[in-house]
C-alpha cells in the first residue's frame, strides 16, 4: 500500500511548537496526529514532526511505499545522519524502524518530497493551516533541550554584541548605517558571511573601497570640504553640488 505522510509545524511566540501530521491512504485522510512541546529549536521541531509521521506510517503492516511531504525538508537528512550526537536520542528509535522496514522487502521505499507552504498545495495547506491555528492550553515550562539552551545562549551573546556595537564610539561617529527592505537598521551578525560584506562580492579592491565608504574615510568632495576647503568638492558627473557618500553609493 502507498502511504503519504504530510507534515508541518508551527513555532509560537511563546516558544511552544505545534506539530501536525496527516496520513493519507487511498486518497483519503486515515489519521490525524498532533503534538506539542516547548523550548526546542526549529530543527528539533522539524525533526519531531517528521518522526511522528514516519513512525505512524512504518507501523502500518501493509505499507511498502512511503512518501513524506513536508515544508522543512532539511530535517529529513538528519534522520539518516548520526553526525549530531545531540539529535541521536531523538532519531535512534526511528532509524531502527526504518532499517527493519527496508530490510523486510527489497521493494519497500521511503521518499521525501519538499512542499513550500507558499505553494498553497491544498493537502499541505490543510496541515499548515491546522498547525498555525491550533491553540495549546497553558502548561508548565518543560526542561530546555541542549540545542535550545545553546541557541538561547548564542542569541544573548549576539544581542549583547549588537547593543555594544550600537552604543560604542569605536565604530566612528561617521559610520554609514544601512537599512533593510523594512527600513530597519541592519545589525551586525556572524552568520552567513556577516551583515554587509556578503553583498559585495569577492573582489578585495571592492571590499577596500566599500569599507572606506562605510567609515566615510574616503577622499571625496565632502571630505575635502571639511579638511581641504580649497580643493574641488563637486561630483565629476555635475549632478551634485558636493560629492557625498550618499551620491556615490546610489
Amino acid at each position: 500500500m502507498n502511504i503519504t505522510v504530510i507534515t508541518d509545524r508551527s513555532i509560537k511566540t511563546t516558544g511552544s511548537t505545534i506539530a501536525v501530521v496527516h496520513i493519507w491512504k487511498d486518497n483519503k485522510i486515515t489519521d490525524c496526529l498532533k503534538a506539542h512541546t516547548t523550548n526546542i529549536t526549529p530543527l528539533e521541531a522539524e525533526l519531531m514532526v517528521i518522526c511522528i509521521g514516519l513512525m505512524s506510517a512504518l507501523e502500518s503492516m501493509d505499507a511498502y511505499h512511503i512518501i513524506i511531504i513536508t515544508d522543512p525538508l532539511a530535517a529529513g537528512n538528519k534522520i539518516f545522519s548520526l553526525g549530531d550526537q545531540h539529535l541521536q536520542k531523538s532519531i535512534i528509535s526511528i532509524t531502527t524502524k526504518i532499517q527493519m522496514f527496508l530490510e523486510k522487502d527489497r521493494c519497500n521505499s521511503i521518499y521525501f518530497w519538499y512542499c513550500h507552504s507558499k505553494l498553497k498545495w491544498p493537502r499541505h495547506a490543510l496541515v499548515d493551516e491546522e498547525a498555525k491555528t491550533s491553540h495549546v492550553p497553558p502548561i508548565f515550562l518543560e526542561k530546555n533541550s541542549f540545542l535550545f539552551s545553546k541557541k538561547k545562549e548564542c542569541d544573548l551573546l549576539l544581542e549583547s554584541w549588537q547593543k555594544s556595537f550600537k552604543d560604542s564610539k569605536k565604530k566612528g561617529q561617521l559610520f554609514l548605517e544601512f537599512e533593510d527592505d523594512n527600513e530597519q537598521v541592519i545589525k551586525p551578525t556572524y552568520t552567513k558571511g556577516g551583515s554587509w560584506l556578503l553583498h559585495i562580492g569577492i573582489s578585495n579592491s571592492v571590499y577596500a573601497r566599500f569599507i572606506r565608504m562605510m567609515l566615510r574615510h574616503i577622499p571625496i568632495g565632502e571630505y575635502r570640504q571639511r579638511f581641504f576647503p580649497n580643493m574641488a568638492i563637486h561630483y565629476p558627473c555635475s549632478e551634485a553640488d558636493i560629492e557625498t557618500w550618499e551620491h556615490i553609493f546610489m
